[in-house]
């Protein structure tokens, strides 16, 4: 089965290109099935790259996914023009009385800030106690994952010496859990970020189990709640040019960055990079939709609760 999205969503050109299917709303409304309702809360200025890159790993699924797309109302994003954002998303306050399966949290580059620093913080902290409720299942990614450990669970933030930046080997922790089904012994994930969590106060939390970790990298993704919250420190749903379009960026800034780890052949950046993680991405939403959304979801979404 497809992923649903607005019919004129820029995303719908590049994802038909790739051969994921892809059914927009004039077609989905024929057919006799209860989609799965995904919200995406994007956080990311490049919100265009971000949807795509979202739909394209929720839509590497048999079932049929109808995605909302959320943006902060305290925040406008200077990257996209205000009619894409009146177009194709909505802010809490339009969807505050609606229950959804599943709900993603987006990164966002504001990390080396503090929490409470965040213009859309207060807002943000509505939303995820909302999810408490109102979502089945909820994924955070990278800062989004950050965000909600520290506003469910007190988990800090650290600094890092320098950006974490690169692609790196991980392990399970938790081989058996059901949402690494399917992943090889060793796998990889594309980390970038300043900032990280300690293994120790995540493993302080009742109820949190550590997935997934790297040597290099930490923790990469934890478990909590009996899986209606997951955090995923990395970038599993990255195309294979986010972190060469990162490291041109910041060096034509002039910025101090280093080459990012385990990704260019040979460490050149005129080389396509080497493209190791989408399998076990892909499979990574593919394993969180099945058995920790449509699973264990109500059939009557309005019976979603606490």
């Amino acid at each position: 089965m497809p992923i649903k999205i607005p019919n004129d969503l820029p995303a719908v050109q590049t994802l038909a290109g790739e051969n994921i299917f892809v059914m927009t709303e004039t077609r989905a409304i024929t057919q006799d099935i209860r989609p799965l309702k995904i919200a995406v809360l994007n956080l990311m200025p490049k919100k265009i790259e971000t949807e795509t890159q979202i739909s394209r790993i929720l839509g590497n699924t048999p079932l049929q996914i109808e995605i909302t797309f959320l943006r902060t109302s305290t925040h406008v994003s200077q990257n996209i023009p205000i009619s894409h954002l009146n177009s194709f998303y909505r802010t809490f306050d339009e969807i505050s009385n609606m229950k959804f399966d599943g709900l993603v949290i987006t990164g966002a580059p504001v990390e080396q800030m503090e929490f409470e620093e965040v213009d859309y913080w207060d807002e943000l902290c509505k939303i995820m106690e909302w999810s408490n409720t109102n979502v089945h299942s909820t994924i955070h990614i990278c800062w989004g994952a950050q965000a909600g450990m520290y506003y469910h669970y007190g988990i800090k933030k650290y600094p890092l010496e320098k950006k974490l930046f690169g692609v790196f080997a991980h392990h399970a922790d938790y081989p058996n859990s059901m949402l690494l089904r399917g992943f090889d012994s060793v796998f990889y994930a594309p980390h970038s970020r300043h900032t990280t969590v300690k293994r120790e106060d995540i493993e302080r939390v009742e109820g949190a189990k550590i997935l997934a970790s790297s040597e290099e990298a930490g923790v990469h993704i934890v478990y909590a709640d009996g899986g209606r919250k997951f955090f995923v420190f990395g970038h599993a749903e990255y195309d294979p040019y986010t972190l060469d379009s990162e490291y041109k960026r910041d060096k034509a800034l002039g910025l101090d960055i280093e080459i990012p780890k385990n990704y260019y052949p040979n460490d050149d950046p005129d080389m396509a990079p080497n493209v190791t993680w989408r399998a076990h991405g892909h499979l990574l939403y593919t394993n969180w939709l099945n058995y920790f959304v449509y699973q264990s979801t109500p059939y009557d979404i309005e019976k979603i609760s606490k």
